[in-house]
């Protein structure tokens, strides 16, 4: 499975971004997808993730409310819609699959996120 995320860029405080992560080699339709992000000189984080039916999201507390995640399987796509941007999101934003067992096993290439005060 190739994963491409875009969507990323500039944008000030308060603002919104929508991530898209596209995939192809494989249907994205039977694993779990998560976001998540790196900012400079910081350890790559949880931001938020979906499971593969569809029923259950979950976040980190950081994003909870601003953010939200949701999947079109028959596009094979996932996405992230960032609402009340932060300069504290600033970070490269990767999408990832999750297998059932909870591994993360395919990761994209990342899309930078970058909030202005």
């Amino acid at each position: 499975v190739q994963l491409r995320a875009s969507g990323g860029g500039l944008v000030q405080a308060g603002g919104s971004l929508r991530l898209s992560c596209a995939a192809s080699g494989r249907t994205l339709s039977s694993y779990g997808m998560g976001w998540f992000r790196q900012a400079p000189g910081k350890e790559r984080e949880f931001v938020a993730a979906i499971t593969w039916s569809d029923v259950s999201t979950s976040y980190a507390d950081s994003v909870k409310g601003r953010f939200t995640i949701s999947r079109d399987n028959a596009k094979n796509s996932v996405y992230l819609q960032m609402n009340s941007l932060k300069p504290e999101d600033t970070a490269v934003y990767y999408c990832a699959a999750r297998r059932r067992d909870g591994v993360y096993v395919y990761w994209g290439q990342g899309t930078l996120v970058t909030v202005s005060s």
